[in-house]
């Protein structure tokens, strides 16, 4: 059972961030937007029974949950602790979830170039990106390339945070700039 370390803000103001003292997963995230997203995952069910919840994001040590702005966040806290804490920690199978990916870069579709490119802006975000977001209480991965469009999905904080579609998008497509000019990041 994971204990609560601090409860942060996060720069969405309607998401709040968990650090854990155990881990929840093994590099699995776990992101839903909706009650029927969370079907199957005892955690996600247990926290979209609260009222005002809109988003639930775990990976490894932390969790972030998005309210919908109609809750005060002191009693909605101690709601959403109860659950956490009965939550079990990181178990052998997590291990399991997280060699289930997207299959992005195995994709036939997609020309040896395509994959190469995608390859190495995953990296760059990996490094100059996600771990930014994720000290945030988000995340975000790549969901496809169409044409010039890469498309990527924000998670957790970042998936309601107005800097998220602004500033951030911004900056994601200035990096990308430099491996193809151009292409344009779309958020789905």
């Amino acid at each position: 059972m994971p204990k609560i370390a601090e409860v942060e803000p996060t720069p969405n103001p309607n998401a709040r961030k968990f650090i854990l003292r155990e881990p929840l997963t093994w590099g699995t995230a776990r992101s839903y937007d909706n009650a029927a997203e969370a079907v199957g995952d005892p955690l996600g069910e247990a926290l979209f029974a609260i009222p005002h919840v809109t988003n639930v994001f775990y990976v490894d040590h932390w969790i972030t949950v998005t309210q919908d702005g109609g809750a005060e966040w002191t009693p909605l806290l101690k709601l959403l602790a109860v659950p956490i804490r009965e939550a079990p920690a990181a178990e052998d199978r997590s291990e399991a979830f997280g060699a289930v990916g997207s299959g992005l870069l195995d994709d036939e579709r997609l020309s040896p170039e395509q994959r190469e490119k995608l390859k190495t802006i995953s990296d760059l975000l990996d490094e100059r990106v996600r771990p930014f977001l994720q000290g945030d209480g988000g995340d975000l991965f790549i969901v496809g390339l169409e044409g010039n469009q890469l498309q990527v999905h924000y998670q957790g904080a970042c998936g309601s945070c107005p800097s998220s579609l602004s500033g951030t998008l911004a900056g994601i497509e200035s990096l990308v700039h430099q491996i193809d000019p151009f292409l344009e990041v779309v958020p789905v």
